[in-house]
């Protein structure tokens, strides 16, 4: 299990996440607040659904499958500072689903 901590631990998202970090693992409120509300542009998702689509198919180019794998991992940025804005500011994920 301690492989699959570091592991976690030392992704290019929790490195990024921990530039942001408080001398306590937290984020500072302000960036947890603006981190909750963000979330990728219309166009962005309109674009990740017709690449997953397409991927689904096999009908995904080469350079498709880079751009959906970048789409991917600022996802997994996304969520992972969400995750700490969430702990910082003590929201549950539910409620900040329903934030509109």
């Amino acid at each position: 299990m301690r492989n699959g901590h570091n592991k976690n631990r030392n992704s290019q998202a929790a490195i990024f996440a921990r530039l942001w970090e408080t001398k306590e693992g937290k984020l500072p409120r302000t960036l947890a607040r603006l981190a909750l509300k963000t979330t990728f542009p219309p166009q962005d998702l309109d674009r990740m659904h017709l690449l997953v689509q397409k991927n689904r198919q096999g009908t995904i180019s080469a350079n498709e499958l880079e751009e959906l794998d970048s789409y991917i991992a600022a996802g997994d940025l996304l969520a992972l500072l969400q995750s700490k804005a969430r702990k910082t500011l003590k929201i549950k994920k539910s409620t900040v689903l329903d934030h509109g």
